[in-house]
């Protein structure tokens, strides 16, 4: 039997980037091919799915309102001059709301799924020879790790959340260059959210997975923005989530220089 190999690193800040993207290509992959997996992770992603639908719905029904309410300097403008500014306000809504869905789904997934994806996550190393360095940790031990860690990256993406915001009232770069960050920054968070399970079980946690992943950040920023911009899409949250996890294990042990290649 030939030996495992550990992928060839592939240099440049592009390359890199492009690597994390084909992690999650990577990842839908196995997902496609194990019906098992598919069962295990529609569950949790659907009911999560289901309320952040309606979550959205409800921003978007009451932006208009909102979009008044904090730009009451704006009333005595022309209708013209006031509607701009509103809708500008308006768009920064939405891009908040978007950028917290994303990261408080993914967050609010994990822990509803968390015996589901940890399942997952395990199948997936299985492949690659196993997660060298394992420990067993107990169920409720992970279960209130995995809420401990979340709660910490949906508050910072809260507090990154909010200077975004304020900056999508920039006309032009407001709608331009601030989703751009937006998407990086949530890129960012939700790679350091789904690789929680491989890493817990080798007994690291979020400092530790989050400096492992900044020594190859153009790799976890690829793979987190493409699950940025799958999860933007209607329902590719829950069509993605589970390939997400899987994908997430294979950047998680591509970081630690363990094998991503079945021997």
């Amino acid at each position: 039997m030939n030996a495992p190999s550990i992928a060839a690193p592939v240099t440049g800040a592009v390359g890199r980037f492009l690597s994390g993207v084909g992690l999650l290509l990577r990842g839908l992959g196995l997902y496609a091919r194990s019906p098992g997996l598919m069962l295990l992770g529609a569950v949790p992603a659907l009911i999560s799915g289901a309320l952040f639908v309606a979550a959205f719905a409800t921003l978007v029904y009451v932006v208009d309102d909102l979009a008044a309410l904090v730009t009451p300097f704006a009333d005595d403008w022309s209708t013209t001059a006031r509607s701009l500014v509103r809708v500008i306000a308006g768009l920064a809504f939405l891009g908040l709301g978007g950028l917290l869905a994303v990261v408080t789904f993914t967050a609010v997934t994990l822990v509803i799924g968390d015996p589901f994806y940890e399942k997952i996550s395990e199948r997936v190393e299985e492949r690659f020879g196993g997660a060298p360095g394992a420990v067993d940790v107990p169920f409720w031990s992970s279960l209130r790790r995995s809420v401990a860690d979340s709660l910490k990256l949906v508050g910072l993406s809260v507090l990154l959340g909010v200077p975004l915001f304020a900056a999508g009232f920039i006309p032009v770069l407001g709608q331009t260059v601030v989703p751009v960050i937006g998407a990086a920054v949530g890129g960012w968070l939700l790679a350091v959210e789904l690789v929680g399970a491989p890493f817990h079980r080798r007994g690291m946690r979020l400092p530790e997975r989050r400096a492992i992943l900044k020594a190859d950040r153009p790799t976890a920023l690829g793979f987190g923005v493409a699950v940025f911009v799958c999860f933007l899409i209607p329902l590719g949250a829950v069509l993605v989530m589970p390939a997400a996890v899987a994908g997430a294990t294979l950047l998680a042990r591509r970081s630690l220089g363990q094998p991503i290649q079945q021997p």
